[in-house]
């Protein structure tokens, strides 16, 4: 990696740019690595502690062929995963994914990472979330996996800036080139050249909804997550997908947002209503270890013919060791303050019924890509495109594995527009100086934008009602010059505020085209249906006239 001062700021020059540190971005890191090329990951956090799986994980997700062991092959992550919705091809799955799961097993093991085993040695595995086969390995010390996972990243040799918070992809002659952003920590503005760049920011904007706490960093998924990736990959230019089906919640401890309900699924665990029935199967056939969008859609369903609050998991039944496994092992290690609330409010899966709620709803989506993980803007590619701590990593490791393939074939970077430069840095740094109109901090924007999309874009939704919140999400955004920073952190802010703005407006965009019921956790009042015309993945596009939206992946995208 090159540096030198620019006369706006300081300027880096790399092979392979990997925006993100998370799962996903140290796969990519790695990925590309491992080509031999120069690589640098940012992120506005720190490698150590960024992404999902900073604060921990409790399982891994992997598909090993071991022998006696049914579903376990990769044909069948092939038929579980390659449906026309998602646009995940045969080849994608199987040489993103499925060639991968075992690598990082193999080299997280040896790093510290604790896998559970049987008695037999094997992976201890289970089953969820509708999945055919037990493809989940357990973890028994999930809140290391990230230091674990940085260490290996640094030891490569990758060159990593951490606190660096991207604001937008350069672009040359429509290919990616680069990144501007600025270090949230000194202030600087920080300008990278690159022969390609991966975007891995993750799939998800956690701040868009409220769950029952009123608290935006209590949630179910890392809180720093505002969809960034998708908002700089439809500015510049790429294809965005999945925004209309990838809207995603989760049950949660009673107040408690934290990750957890596939292990207590998959644990044996019944959920129950408040009249005392047990009522999953009635909307998914594998009952509570089914698909996560059926037991909220379930849930939701009970909630509203009266037969609760309250909703529990009754975990009584189930094995000891189990339920052990589960309360201090499984859980603490996606959430290391899990025990430390569990005591505080005297929670004993084994003895007592653990009260669940419906958590705050997450909207997002993806930058679309081909079979070579590279999305409609030439040398941009993305690897948060599969799902879970196992789909970030390997999908990421591929994406960065392309993109080193492509930089290795090129000779020089992009040039930079050296005006779009200045301007950018003015907006970046321009909520520091005060308005002129009354001014606005990033905690009104952020609840103004739950407000709405609680209101309007919740588990039942209308047309009219969606765009009403178009409406209103739009009028938000005109505020924005009104955005007003006192300090580097609330600057951060203000700039995550109007990223999730931007998801949340293209969410709404994309479900008011999908007219059907049944791809996600919501409903439609006007289309209660599902529709098998829309069995196909809806992408949207940027044009100087607006919006664009292409239905199923067409090759010629990519020409």
């Amino acid at each position: 990696m090159k540096s030198a001062k620019h006369s706006l700021g300081t300027c880096y020059e790399t092979d392979v740019l990997v925006i993100g540190s998370g799962a996903s971005g140290c796969g990519a890191a790695l990925g590309a690595k491992e080509q031999g090329q120069d690589v640098l990951i940012i992120d506005k956090g720190k490698l150590e502690s960024s992404g999902c799986i900073g604060g921990g994980n409790d399982h891994y997700m992997a598909v090993l062929d071991e022998a006696g062991e049914p579903f376990d092959t990769a044909d069948d992550l092939v038929k579980f995963y390659s449906k026309p919705l998602n646009g995940w091809s045969k080849n994608m799955l199987v040489n993103g994914w499925y060639s991968h799961m075992r690598h990082f097993l193999d080299i997280l093991g040896p790093a510290g990472v604790s896998f559970g085993r049987d008695k037999s040695g094997r992976h201890l595995r289970t089953q969820g979330f509708g999945q055919p086969g037990r493809w989940w390995c357990h973890i028994d010390n999930g809140m290391t996996i990230k230091r674990v996972m940085a260490k290996i990243v640094r030891q490569a040799g990758v060159n990593v800036l951490d606190r660096i918070m991207a604001m937008r992809i350069l672009t040359d002659g429509g290919k990616a080139c680069g990144v501007l952003g600025w270090d949230v920590r000194s202030g600087e503005y920080v300008i990278i050249r690159a022969k390609t760049v991966v975007s891995a920011q993750g799939r998800s904007a956690t701040r868009g909804t409220d769950n029952s706490t009123h608290n935006a960093f209590n949630v179910w998924m890392y809180p720093y997550n505002t969809s960034a990736g998708v908002v700089l990959g439809y500015e510049a230019g790429a294809a965005v997908t999945e925004l209309d089906t990838y809207q995603r919640a989760t049950m949660l401890p009673k107040g408690f947002g934290c990750p957890g309900m596939n292990g207590i699924n998959s644990s044996g665990a019944h959920e129950i209503n408040a009249l005392g029935e047990r009522f999953m199967f009635k909307y998914d056939p594998m009952g509570e270890n089914g698909v996560r969008n059926n037991q909220i859609q379930g849930t939701f369903q009970e909630q509203m013919e009266g037969s609760g609050p309250p909703f529990y998991m009754d975990m009584r039944h189930v094995d000891p060791e189990v339920v052990h496994e589960l309360q201090y092992f499984l859980m603490p290690g996606d959430k290391a303050t899990f025990n430390d609330w569990a005591d505080c409010t005297g929670t004993d899966f084994q003895h007592k019924l653990l009260e669940v709620e419906i958590g705050e709803l997450i909207f997002g989506g993806a930058i679309a890509v081909n079979d070579n993980f590279e999305s409609t803007v030439p040398n941009l590619f993305n690897g948060s495109v599969f799902l879970y701590c196992s789909g970030a990593m390997c999908g990421g490791y591929e994406a960065g594995r392309q993109a080193a393939i492509r930089a290795a074939g090129m000779t020089e970077t992009g040039k930079l527009d050296e005006d779009l430069a200045k301007n950018v840095k003015d907006e970046i740094f321009s909520p520091m100086k005060e308005p002129e109109d009354e001014p606005c901090g990033y905690q009104e924007m952020e609840q103004a934008t739950r407000n709405v999309m609680d209101y309007y874009m919740g588990f039942r939704r209308s047309m009219a009602g969606m765009e009403r919140a178009l409406e209103k999400i739009r009028y938000l955004q005109t505020q924005t010059p009104r955005l007003y920073a006192t300090s580097l952190r609330e600057l951060m802010r203000c700039h995550e505020s109007r990223e999730i703005l931007n998801i949340c407006e293209l969410a709404i965009l994309a479900t008011m085209e999908r007219k059907e019921s049944g791809r996600c956790v919501y409903r439609v009042r006007e289309f209660p249906n599902l529709n098998p015309e829309m069995a196909k993945p809806l992408l949207l596009s940027r044009s100087a006239s607006g919006p664009v939206f292409t239905w199923g992946k067409e090759a010629s995208l990519w020409n």
